[in-house]
């Protein structure tokens, strides 16, 4: 079974649908699918047909869509396997998977590829009506700087560069970067690894890492592992434009870790919650914007079954 988001990549999935089936088809061989209407929809059909009996439900889409049917196979409690059909604009977790940004060779890789378990991350946190909510994310989870790009990426309309360039994708990410980091805003949260002791933290963005991209191909965690039962937790301190702008290029190769104010860490639990109790703080999943904090952040280890390439870390 595919479930197939025809919005993802901008709205080119739906144009490139027949396309990308008739690729899908000859290198993989039959297959069922159903498509997504609107937020939510890869949620509950995922839920629907591993409850059904599938075995494999492949995600075709962003991040966004595969994290939407990862919560569906999650919560419906039923041993199935995901596979990855990226079609979407950020494709960070393919990336560390070793799938090919290709659907001939996705396709490929999935009909040749093995089975392995990877580790989920689970947060608990609070949305934005109000109410308690929970949800797993198999990527990276954050707050602060990515959480405001990925805002103005989603729900700011087409961005314009150049006057008369609409500016789409990869660089739609870059953009958005640069037009927040003109006047980066530091936070203050109370943060908590495992079970130590709570103590105060200034930060730019705060990153709980499962796997290692986020952001459009920014290798934010380099040594994250999906299957070591750890986070990888990556916090961007206090630093200034002129800084950001003269080691940006650092977050694409992996080479922040090495400045001063970027600290990192392995955990299995991280509890964060503002200072100020009046502070709205949003939090970003897989590129989602599902609440704000407080929240609790938990790893789960071989948590989901997966489809990847043969060579697949």
């Amino acid at each position: 079974m595919i479930i197939v988001n025809p919005k993802s990549a901008g709205g080119a999935t739906k144009d490139r649908w027949s396309g990308l089936a008739s690729d899908f088809r000859s290198h993989f061989g039959p297959f069922t699918v159903a498509f997504t209407k609107g937020p939510g929809d890869g949620e509950n059909l995922a839920m629907k047909f591993a409850k059904s009996g599938r075995k494999l439900i492949i995600a075709c889409g962003g991040d966004g869509t595969v994290n939407e049917v990862v919560n569906g196979i999650m919560n419906s409690g039923e041993d199935v396997e995901l596979g990855i059909l990226p079609a979407g604009t950020g494709g960070d977790l393919r990336r560390s998977l070793g799938m090919s940004n290709t659907p001939r060779e996705a396709a490929k890789q999935l009909r040749d590829g093995v089975t392995k378990r990877i580790d989920l991350g689970h947060v608990a946190f609070v949305d934005h009506d109000g109410n308690d909510s929970a949800r797993y994310f198999v990527n990276v989870a954050s707050f602060g700087l990515s959480a405001s790009i990925n805002d103005r990426v989603k729900n700011k309309g087409s961005l314009q560069w150049i006057p008369g360039e609409t500016v789409r994708g990869k660089t739609k990410f870059a953009v958005s970067a640069v037009q927040e980091v003109i006047e980066p805003n530091s936070k203050t949260v109370v943060v908590a690894f495992d079970d130590g002791k709570p103590a105060k933290l200034n930060t730019i963005n705060f990153c709980i890492c499962n796997a290692r991209f986020f952001g459009g191909g920014m290798k934010i965690a380099p040594d994250a592992k999906m299957d070591d039962g750890l986070f990888d937790v990556v916090n961007i301190g206090d630093i200034n434009t002129a800084r950001i702008f003269l080691n940006g290029y650092r977050l694409y190769s992996g080479t922040h870790t090495e400045l001063e104010e970027v600290k990192s860490r392995l955990t299995k639990k991280v509890s964060v919650a503002p200072a100020n109790a009046d502070d709205l703080i949003d939090i970003e999943t897989d590129g989602e914007l599902p609440g704000r904090l407080p929240a609790e952040f938990k790893i789960v280890p071989s948590a989901l079954k997966i489809r990847v390439p043969t060579r697949s870390e």
